[in-house]
């Protein structure tokens, strides 16, 4: 096992390695929680939240604010003579899913890892090549991972440890600069980590969310994305008199899960493909809800697949009786592309930058949505960048020590172009 160097023996000139920081900060659980009205979702996030403050003002950043709502925000003066050049920004979220993280969580580092199917400590789980082909590529490298029953929180919690890393490279490395804004941030695992974000306050006029998978990744294509819910209302009566009274609310709403297309679902797409995914379902006779969060890369299809479930709840009502079902569309978040079409240096910028740090670019699409998503129709173009994680949302989820030091790397790279 790997052993992080106590800070009585690490050289004063020494930089923190990122790792070692990821270490620091995925014991501290911070679930977000999707069933909260607070802000943050979680009290929790405000521990990290903490920590962070303190670090980022030992690194000396300027304006260092932790605001009521767990918003983080800080700033690295242009150095003399830079301050013309654009100010760019870095952002990462500090809550993790929920699902894994009740228990404390213990990171595991592998060295030298073989490649090849390994158990996670002694958890039982194995990660397998076969599963996640990717593995073979990591060969060599370090491992990081939980114990296998929790997740490990590099999602984003290795954005964060990236970022301070670089602050604190660039100023060791006295790596001429314009303005440099930082700012991490709760509740984006729950859609929310951008609702109450202050821009103005950010002070950037270009950011990147460190919240990618592969080191190397350029991501600025995301989903459209919204929440379904049906609400059915059955009809109850004793089953022994029911001919042509009863409606039972869970077979309408087996019905209308049946009249989506069965291949359009998260494990039958890919890349730009869009998908309905059926999240929870509940119900009796008397009644029944299905909760459903729905996809597409392409405006028109997902404008498509919204009508296409409004139809569905017109015909059932058509069929068994006026307010039956109830269908609730809420909006979620809008393809970043049409934002950054107009600000392609972002993008062609981290190509280069990539391709400095000796780092394969990977443009390729989100299947998701990032906080840069939200923040990009608020004003502040914001594609999103890899960490070097895999797996998230799961105890399979693992990093390595290499890949984030090459996607500090590539941040490096970002901040010397801007500062031509």
């Amino acid at each position: 096992m790997l052993q992080q160097p106590a800070a009585s023996e690490r050289k004063g000139n020494d930089t923190m390695k990122a790792y070692e920081r990821l270490l620091k900060y995925v014991v501290v659980r911070t679930p977000s929680d999707e069933n909260s009205e607070t802000v943050p979702s979680s009290q929790c996030q405000f521990d990290l939240a903490k920590i962070l403050e303190a670090e980022m003002k030992e690194l000396g950043l300027k304006d260092v604010h932790l605001d009521d709502q767990c918003y983080l925000y800080g700033n690295l003066p242009a150095t003399a003579g830079y301050e013309d050049k654009p100010a760019i920004g870095f952002i990462a979220h500090m809550d993790t899913v929920a699902d894994f993280c009740d228990h404390d969580i213990v990171p595991v580092l592998t060295e030298n890892y073989s490649g090849e199917a390994m158990e996670i400590a002694e958890s039982g789980l194995i990660l397998s090549p076969e599963i996640f082909p990717h593995l073979a590529s990591l060969k060599g490298r370090t491992l990081i991972t939980s114990d296998g029953t929790t997740v490990l929180g590099a999602d984003d919690k290795a954005g964060i440890a990236e970022i301070l890393t670089m602050i604190e490279r660039v100023q060791k490395e006295n790596v001429p600069h314009g303005k440099l804004c930082v700012a991490f941030t709760p509740d984006e695992e729950i859609g929310t980590g951008a609702s109450h974000f202050n821009v103005k306050e950010f002070g950037a006029d270009y950011a990147y969310t460190m919240d990618g998978d592969t080191e190397g990744e350029i991501q600025y294509e995301n989903f459209n994305a919204c929440k379904a819910c049906f609400d059915i209302k059955g009809f109850n009566v004793h089953p022994g008199s029911s001919k042509d009274a009863m409606i039972n609310a869970s077979l309408v709403a087996i019905e209308i899960n049946n009249m989506l297309p069965g291949c359009e679902t998260p494990r039958g797409t890919e890349e730009y493909e869009g998908f309905y995914h059926l999240v929870s379902m509940s119900g009796e006779c008397a009644s029944a809800q299905l909760n459903y969060i729905v996809r597409d890369h392409d405006k028109n299809l997902f404008e498509a697949r919204k009508k296409t479930l409004s139809l569905i709840a017109k015909d059932l009502n058509e069929k068994w009786g006026e307010g039956t079902v109830t269908l609730t569309i809420t909006e979620q978040y809008k393809n970043m592309a049409e934002i950054i079409a107009g600000c392609m240096h972002l993008i062609d910028n981290a190509k280069i930058a990539c391709e400095a740090a000796d780092v394969t670019p990977l443009v390729i699409p989100i299947r998701g949505g990032t906080d840069g998503c939200q923040l990009s129709f608020k004003g502040l173009p914001c594609p999103n960048l890899g960490t070097g994680g895999h797996a998230y949302h799961g105890p399979y989820e693992h990093i390595t020590v290499e890949g984030m030091d090459k996607s500090v790397d590539v941040m490096m790279e970002l901040v010397k172009l801007y500062a031509k």
